[in-house]
């Protein structure tokens, strides 16, 4: 374990746990909202961390490099996604009042029925997205620390449960603030240092479009070369269908807009305005990584065919250094030693097909007959990729502490979603509505320290799912299809009632899951795919389904009454809310704009 890595965990590690200490909730109004007093460039950037989670940053430019411009629905989906929310809904719920998505949809439902359901339905988006975050953690702490998979999940847990317990949405926030800035930092250092070497441009996102260093060929033209020879699809191109392609795209759109943990963000700040305001900061925080990401991808895939292919493999029963320079003398090379670290961890296999000992790097349709020995990870690679292209040690060490920063705060803010949803949503809101401020914080700690223990299985049960990214892009679909919906009509059409609000949730949640889970587990097939659409996309689809049945139910039904239809007529016209902000639930009302 090299210095500059533990200086780097251990330093921020430390600032996190810190800062939780500094900022530890003495009520429910800090613990669920932080106050309401966050800056709205400090809450644009908590945002931003929030959201860039352990998908963002570790996986998807991992996708992007293997999937090519497949990989590009993860980019355009988050990015589109969050414009969406942040212009469409964030401050008309905002105005509305309601820090927790079941709250909305209780009251703009009038029904306890409808704000169990919306619980259920956080809770399972929750769930599957905390999946991937505590995936992505175990890689991090994994490959940081060199042991398996599961011991990674496990520190991660014990992290996370120090200071989501403590400060609540208070500490998560400034901690969140921390966490970008080690993430950002982390992230674009490695970035610009791949760029020069490989393009002799500084700017990852002109080094992406230049040319190869020393060459007239374009840096994606000579991937476009490398990878067909090799026998995989043109790096610029993608096997999908251009309706599965706008499917995943529309479901992690739509998704993010349904996503509780990204919406409660927007009830930090003290009004409406403020709340668009963060959202223009977090778009710009935002963007710094999402336009290195396609860089990253194409910069990481070139290195690791140049390291890996055709590279004599050493035993672990062998001296490593000597039989390397041994190899190397000989003309050969060696498997490099970023690979040898990265195998103790599970992440990375090679199964010598031939018994050559010759490491084989070929995609399906190999020109020269030879079947594919090595199958990596591909969440492993923006971790790996500093060792890959052999930067110094305080990069890797960086990059390290990003990866922990990133999977760590947006597993902290879906806790905080889930230990809402069960202590204000179902124990204030719906069975002891006499329990007093106190007791709900005890509650609340309670349910979030229940909540990382649960999170922990999941990240482990994960690992089955697929990669940290695909697990993410379920939980949007469920969001897409479940949640979406009855939020969006929730806000624009006052004449959508309860019944059709219960009737497009239970459809949206049910049908989503049942594809997903019988695609996953129970023996589908791509061929078996409704309309050719994939699991990560099928939200998008029953996203509209469900819409049309909470629509056709609400109509064959009684109207809200003129109460609930006044409502929804004053939260799109801000400063026009009367007695609809918070101050039933205990806290101060929301000032006017």
């Amino acid at each position: 374990m090299d210095f500059w890595t533990l200086f780097f965990v251990i330093t921020t590690f430390a600032l996190y746990i810190g800062i939780a200490l500094w900022a530890r909730a003495g009520s429910t109004d800090d613990f669920y909202v932080a106050g309401h007093d966050v800056h709205p460039m400090v809450n644009g950037m908590a945002t931003a961390a929030d959201w860039m989670s352990a998908a963002s940053f570790l996986s998807m430019a991992g996708l992007i490099a293997f999937m090519g411009y497949g990989g590009s629905v993860y980019l355009m989906g988050w990015t589109g996604g969050y414009v969406l929310l942040a212009l469409l809904l964030a401050p008309f719920l905002r105005e509305f009042g309601k820090f927790t998505v079941p709250d909305f949809v209780g009251d703009r439902y009038y029904s306890t029925a409808a704000r169990l359901i919306a619980v259920i339905c956080a809770l399972f988006v929750s769930f599957t997205y905390i999946a991937g975050q505590m995936k992505g953690v175990g890689v991090a702490f994994s490959g940081f620390l060199g042991i398996p998979f599961e011991w990674g999940i496990i520190i991660g847990m014990a992290i996370v449960f120090v200071y989501a317990t403590l400060g609540g949405m208070k500490g998560v926030t400034y901690t969140q603030v921390a966490q970008y800035c080690v993430l950002i930092f982390a992230y674009t250092v490695p970035a610009i240092f791949m760029s020069m070497i490989i393009t002799g441009n500084p700017i990852p996102q002109l080094g992406f479009i230049s040319n190869a260093a020393g060459t007239d060929v374009s840096m994606l033209e000579k991937l476009n070369g490398v990878v067909t020879d090799l026998g995989f699809l043109e790096y610029t191109q993608t096997n999908k269908s251009m309706f599965d392609v706008f499917a995943i795209t529309g479901a992690l759109m739509f998704g993010t807009a349904g996503l509780p943990h990204v919406i409660i963000r927007f009830f930090t700040v003290s009004s409406a305005k403020n709340a668009r305001v963060s959202a223009g900061w977090a778009l710009v925080f935002i963007a710094l990584l999402y336009t290195t990401a396609p860089a990253v991808a194409s910069f990481a895939r070139l290195n690791f065919i140049d390291t890996v292919n055709e590279a004599t493999y050493i035993t672990d029963d062998e001296d490593y250094a000597a039989r390397a320079a041994e190899i190397e003398a000989a003309g050969g090379k060696p498997v490099p030693a970023w690979y040898k670290e990265w195998e103790t961890t599970g992440l990375l296999d090679y199964e010598d097909k031939n018994g050559d000992g010759i490491m084989q790097y070929r995609g399906p349709n190999s020109p020269d007959g030879i079947e594919n020995e090595v199958n990596p990870n591909r969440d492993i690679f923006v971790l790996a990729n500093p060792q890959i292209a052999q930067l110094p040690n305080w990069v890797i060490g960086l990059v390290v502490a990003g990866g922990l920063a990133a999977a760590l705060s947006t597993a902290a803010g879906l806790l905080m979603v889930i230990s809402s949803a069960v202590s204000h949503d179902i124990c204030r809101r719906t069975l002891y509505p006499e329990m007093s401020d106190q007791t709900e914080l005890l509650v609340a700690r309670g349910a979030a320290a229940g909540a990382v223990v649960a999170a922990g299985l999941l990240g482990l049960f994960a690992s089955q799912l697929g990669f940290v990214a695909q697990v993410v892009a379920f939980a949007f679909g469920l969001a897409a299809a479940s949640l979406f919906p009855i939020i969006f009509l929730g806000i624009f059409w006052k004449r959508m009632n309860k019944e059709g609000a219960i009737a497009a949730m239970s459809f949206g949640l049910i049908s989503t899951f049942a594809y997903i889970y019988f695609f996953k587990f129970g023996g589908g097939t791509p061929d078996q795919y409704f309309m050719g659409v994939s699991p990560e996309g099928i939200g998008f689809v029953f996203m509209w389904l469900s819409a049309l049945i909470g629509i056709v139910v609400s109509l064959v039904t009684d109207a809200p009454p003129q109460d609930i239809q006044d409502l929804v007529e004053d939260i799109r016209v801000p400063g026009t809310r009367t007695a609809h902000g918070i101050a039933d639930q205990g806290m101060a009302p929301m000032p006017a704009e």
